[in-house]
């Protein structure tokens, strides 16, 4: 009776040990707290991924901002964006250069003092045979009343009203009428931008039409010519030290397209 009470509880212990937790064998045992210990301090608010926020009630005061984590970036405010100009109407322009044509489209709805200047210069020949005397690489290109012999052909003494506050910017392929200080000095000379230059444009803390250089049109074919003028060598020689092209870029004709 006893052997069989003996078999009965060994028995039952082989059936219970795949469940039990042995003393020598539990890896998640932790030695007996110590009385005399003193307890760890809060450990500090975990660092938070993009887009994460501290729980409610562990924000730092007057600190909405979430803990970046290693790595991340604060995020960048948005640019402005870029100013564009509407479409341009009024008549157009072939400017026939040794180095190949360009098609231009005037806005005398927007700039019509100064198209109506440029006109009377195409109508009166002014440009044919004078030349691109200034390159400023990645800036503008320019042309007026030099020619590649480095002479100044007479110009009206008229004032032409300055219109750069026309809603038109300087932007790469556009035209602007050059001018001296006075804003009112613009004659035969003008440029076109090489890339955008914004800051040409009129000022918008000035109440006047004082700032600024007037955009009157913008080249809608052979802006690779433009490019290949303005990349050409230059060099001291012309009105402008240092951007005179060193081979002239003649301007064979200037005529009004229908």
């Amino acid at each position: 009776m006893r052997l069989a009470a003996a078999a009965f509880f060994a028995a039952i212990l082989v059936a219970a040990a795949p469940f039990a937790v042995w003393p020598a064998y539990a890896q998640d045992a932790q030695p007996a707290a110590d009385p005399t210990a003193q307890s760890a301090p809060a450990s500090d608010p975990p660092l938070l991924g993009a887009g994460q926020s501290l729980p409610a009630g562990n924000a730092a005061k007057g600190d909405d901002v979430p803990l970046m984590g290693a790595g991340q970036a604060l995020p960048q405010a948005a640019e402005p964006p870029k100013p564009t100009n509407p479409p341009m109407t009024g008549p157009r322009l072939l400017i026939a250069t040794s180095m190949g044509d360009i098609t231009v489209q005037l806005d005398e709805v927007r700039a019509p003092k100064s198209v109506a200047n440029i006109l009377r210069y195409v109508r009166e020949k002014h440009y044919d045979g004078t030349c691109f005397y200034r390159v400023a690489k990645g800036f503008v290109i320019q042309m007026g009343s030099w020619t590649a012999q480095m002479k100044g052909r007479p110009v009206h003494k008229g004032p032409v009203p300055l219109e750069a506050n026309n809603g038109l910017h300087n932007l790469r392929g556009t035209l602007a009428l050059g001018r001296e200080d006075p804003p009112d000095s613009a004659k035969a000379e003008f440029f076109i931008n090489l890339a955008d230059s914004t800051g040409l444009d009129h000022k918008e803390d000035d109440p006047g039409n004082t700032t600024g250089y007037a955009v009157f049109g913008e080249v809608t074919g052979g802006m690779d010519v433009v490019d290949a003028i303005g990349n050409v060598p230059t060099g001291d020689g012309g009105p402008m030290p240092g951007q005179w092209p060193l081979t002239p870029v003649v301007v064979k004709k200037v005529t009004i397209l229908k």
